[in-house]
C-alpha cells in the first residue's frame, strides 16, 4: 500500500505539480480510500514528507576511486549537486515540512552518515588515516545543508553566471573545498 500511494504522489506530482494535489487525489490514483491515507500519514504534508525521505535515499554506495581524497570529493560534489537541485530543495522541504517529531529529518541525516561511514571505512582499510565520521558530517554536509536551506541565492554555481546550476564550476569547488578543509584539519 505506501508503495502504490508514494508512486500516485509521485505520479500526480508530475503530471500536475503540487499545487493541486490533495488526499483524495493520491487515494484514487493508488486504488485506496483517502481515510486509509489519513490514518497513516495523517495529513498531505505528513504524505509528502514521507515521500520526500524515499527519494533521498541513496541509490547506491559512493564511488571507490581509489583514496580518501578521490571518494570524499566525488561523493561531496554528487551530494551537493543533488540536494542543491530545484527537485533536491524540494524533497528537503518536503522531507522537514511534515516531520513533527524530527525523525525525518533524522533518517536523512542518517542517509548522508552512512554514505559517509563507507567512505571512511574503505579508506581506514587501504590504511589512510580519517576523520571521524560526526566531524566530516560537521565540515561537509552541515554547511552544504545551510546554504540550501537557509541561503539558496547564494549557492556556489547559481550565482556565477546566467542559467549557471548548482552542478557548475562553483558547486563543484564549493563540495571539493569543504573536502579539503576536512582533510587539511587532519
Amino acid at each position: 500500500m505506501q508503495e502504490s500511494v508514494h508512486r500516485a504522489v509521485r505520479e500526480l506530482v508530475a503530471e500536475s505539480g503540487r499545487d493541486g494535489l490533495t488526499v483524495p487525489l493520491v487515494a484514487a490514483r493508488a486504488g485506496v480510500t483517502p481515510s486509509t491515507v489519513y490514518r497513516r500519514w495523517g495529513d498531505l504534508q505528513e504524505l509528502l514528507s514521507d515521500v520526500a525521505v524515499e527519494r533521498l535515499r541513496p541509490e547506491a554506495p559512493p564511488a571507490d576511486l581509489g583514496s580518501l581524497r578521490a571518494d570524499l570529493g566525488a561523493w561531496a560534489e554528487q551530494f551537493f549537486d543533488e540536494m542543491a537541485s530545484p527537485p533536491g530543495r524540494a524533497y528537503i522541504r518536503d522531507a522537514l515540512a511534515g516531520d513533527p517529531d524530527g525523525s525525518n529529518a533524522g533518517q536523512c541525516s542518517e542517509y548522508a552518515a552512512e554514505q559517509l561511514r563507507i567512505v571512511l571505512e574503505r579508506a581506514a582499510g587501504r590504511g589512510e588515516a580519517v576523520p571521524e565520521l560526526e566531524v566530516a558530517m560537521d565540515r561537509i554536509v552541515a554547511p552544504m545543508m545551510y546554504r540550501i536551506l537557509f541561503r539558496p541565492g547564494a549557492l556556489p554555481g547559481v550565482l556565477t553566471g546566467a542559467g549557471a546550476s548548482p552542478g557548475s564550476q562553483g558547486g563543484v569547488e564549493y563540495a571539493r573545498g569543504l573536502v579539503e578543509g576536512l582533510l587539511a584539519e587532519g
